[in-house]
């Protein structure tokens, strides 16, 4: 890979030996210039504040400031950072606390040495490198949004209408097990269709099932 100028990498990393691991590591590449290695959170922000990186190679696991806390700081004083994200931590929270906070990229500490070379260069172009563990993760997170939000998509008294149809009741049977006028359950039920976009029994049901409302 060709670079016209090497770019400047700054690491956070609290265990010294793998901070050294890794400045001789990166430094040794070409296209690659370590311009800092810090133990913390604290005397990274105040390097950082100085003489901005191009990319911050990130610690989660920080003492005192949390590698998180770290992100979001550098992200408000100098957003031209980028910052690609070097933990053990492989949790759906964690993640999206870091990618919420301002990491564009997520590598685990059991990545190879090429592994995470490529991922500062795919980062420095502009791309969003992230272990295959973690992108499954960021995959997941946007899979399940949908069926959540569809659960919420009837109220409760809809779903409880929907249930009753589903059981074979009629409108007359459901208003007087729940109480309500039959005129209420055909003006649900209409309801309940129209959020479905389903033109009768049989496919609202279906639907709901296919969409874990049922």
């Amino acid at each position: 890979m060709v670079q016209s100028a090497a770019m400047d990498v700054a690491i956070v990393e609290d265990d010294d030996l793998l901070r050294e691991n890794l400045r001789l590591l990166l430094g040794g590449e070409k296209g690659i210039s370590v311009v800092g290695a810090y133990g913390s959170a604290e005397e990274a922000l105040a390097a950082v504040a100085a003489a901005p990186p191009e990319i911050l190679l990130v610690d989660l696991g920080l003492p005192k400031m949390s590698g998180i806390e770290l992100i979001t700081e550098i992200k408000s004083r100098t957003p031209q950072v980028e910052i690609l994200v070097h933990t053990v931590f492989d949790t759906r929270p964690t993640v999206f606390a870091a990618i919420k906070a301002g990491a564009c990229g997520y590598i685990l500490k059991g990545a190879t040495p090429r592994e995470l070379i490529e991922a500062l260069f795919a980062l420095y172009e502009g791309d969003a490198p992230m272990a295959p563990k973690i992108a499954r993760a960021v995959i997941r997170e946007f899979q399940d949004k949908p069926a959540e939000q569809q659960k919420l998509l009837l109220s409760q008294r809809e779903t409880g209408v929907l249930r009753n149809l589903e059981e074979g009741l009629t409108y007359k049977e459901i208003a007087e097990r729940l109480n309500i006028s039959p005129h209420t359950v055909h003006a649900h039920i209409k309801k309940i269709y129209e959020k479905l976009h389903a033109k009768g029994r049989q496919e609202a049901i279906l639907l709901a099932r296919r969409q874990g409302i049922l």
